[in-house]
C-alpha cells in the first residue's frame, strides 16, 4: 500500500517542499558549486513512492529550504544480483575522475548466507553496489551486475568513498551487526576506476567501542548486539581524519563520530562524544556555497515518519562539534 504525499511522487515532481514534507532516510547531500543547486539523495520505494522497484530518487535545492522533486536517478534493473523489490539503501553520490558516482546498498532476501544469524534476522546478500553517470541527475547505471564490492559472503551496507594520502580510492563499510553481532566498520581498497575492489578487507573499529553502554541482548539471546551504520570520512582544519557513524544508545539512535589517532584510514581510532542523540542518526556533512559545514542526518529512525534535519557545525580543529 502507498503511503501518498506530494513530496514524494516521483511522476509528478514539483517545486515547494520542505524537509518537514519529504519522507527521507540515509539523507546524502552534493553541493554543485558549477550549477548553485543542492542535490539531496535518498531510497525510494514502491510502498512510499508509487514506484515499480526500489531505487534513488534526488531533490534540488538552491536555498536548502525549498526543495524540488523527487526525481528517479536510479532503478535497481533486472537482471542484477539485487532484487529490484528487496530495497535500496544509503545512496551517496560522489564526483570522481569527471563522472559521478553512485554507492547504494542493495539485497537479494532471497539469497541465504551461510552461518549463524543474530537478532532474530536471517543472513542474506546485501551489500553496497556502485553505478556511475555523467550527471548528477543520471540515469547511473550499475558498473558490476554480478555482485556488491565487499566479499559476497559478507552482509555490508552503507559503502563510502575515500580517498587516501596517496590519492588511491576506498569503499568504507560496515559489516552488518546480524552477521558479526559486534557490528564493525571495514575497509576495502578499489580499483582506479572503482569498477571493482584490489584488496580484502581491514578493520578499522567495532562497535562495542562506543564510549557507552550500546548493547542490546535480545530475549533468549546469548550475546548482546552493536550496531554500526552511516560511516562518513573528513579532514578537519587541523588535518585530523574524523568519522561519522551511527549506533543505539539506550534504545535510541544516535550520531557520532570518532578520530583516527595516525590520521590515517588504518588508525587505530579513538570514539568522542556523540554529535545529536533523539533517535536521530545516519548522517553526513556537506559545506554550504557560503562555506558552513553543515550536518544532515533522519530523525525519527523509522519511516514513513522520518524527515532531514540540518544542523550548523563547528571545526575546531581537532574534531567537528554542533554549532551552539
Amino acid at each position: 500500500m502507498n503511503v501518498y504525499n506530494a513530496a514524494s511522487d516521483p511522476a509528478n515532481p514539483r517545486p515547494g517542499h520542505k524537509l518537514a514534507d519529504i519522507p527521507a532516510h540515509d539523507p546524502f547531500v552534493v553541493a554543485d558549486a558549477a550549477t548553485g543547486i543542492y542535490y539531496l539523495y535518498t531510497g525510494g520505494s514502491p510502498r512510499l513512492h508509487g514506484m515499480d522497484r526500489y531505487g534513488v530518487l534526488a531533490y534540488k535545492s538552491r536555498d536548502l529550504a525549498d526543495w524540488e522533486g523527487p526525481y528517479v536517478v536510479f532503478a535497481i534493473p533486472d537482471g542484477a544480483w539485487a532484487h529490484p523489490l528487496h530495497g535500496a539503501w544509503a545512496p551517496e553520490v560522489h564526483a570522481y575522475n569527471g563522472r559521478y558516482y553512485l554507492f547504494v546498498t542493495l539485497h537479494h532476501n532471497d539469497r541465504p548466507l551461510e552461518g549463524e544469524a543474530h537478532g532474530g534476522y536471517r543472513l542474506q546478500w546485501r551489500g553496497t553496489a556502485i553505478a556511475v553517470a555523467d550527471s548528477l541527475e543520471g540515469p547511473f547505471e550499475l558498473m558490476d551486475r554480478e555482485g556488491p564490492i565487499p566479499p559476497l559472503n559478507h552482509m555490508t551496507l552503507d559503502g563510502t568513498l575515500y580517498i587516501d594520502e596517496a590519492g588511491c580510492p576506498w569503499m568504507v563499510y560496515c559489516h552488518e551487526w546480524v552477521q558479526t553481532a559486534d557490528g564493525t566498520i571495514e575497509a576495502v581498497r578499489l580499483k582506479e576506476d572503482l569498477s571493482g575492489r584490489v584488496s580484502e578487507p581491514i578493520h578499522l573499529f567495532s562497535g562495542s567501542e562506543a564510549p557507552w553502554d550500546n548493547g542490546e541482548l535480545p530475549a533468549g539471546g546469548s550475546r548482546s548486539m552493536y550496531v554500526t551504520d552511516g560511516c562518513q570520512l573528513y579532514r578537519t582544519s587541523g588535518n585530523k581524519l574524523v568519522m561519522l557513524w551511527s549506533t543505539y544508545e539506550a534504545g535510541s539512535y544516535v550520531q557520532t563520530i570518532a578520530r583516527s589517532v595516525t590520521g590515517t584510514l588504518e588508525g587505530p581510532w579513538e570514539q568522542l562524544d556523540p554529535l545529536v542523540g533523539d533517535d536521530s542518526g545516519h548522517g553526513m556533512m556537506f559545506r554550504t556555497f557560503e562555506g558552513a559545514w553543515m550536518l544532515i542526518l533522519h530523525s525519527p529512525f523509522r519511516m514513513p515518519e522520518s524527515r532531514c534535519k540540518l544542523y550548523e557545525m563547528t571545526d575546531s580543529g581537532d574534531s567537528f562539534v554542533v554549532k551552539s
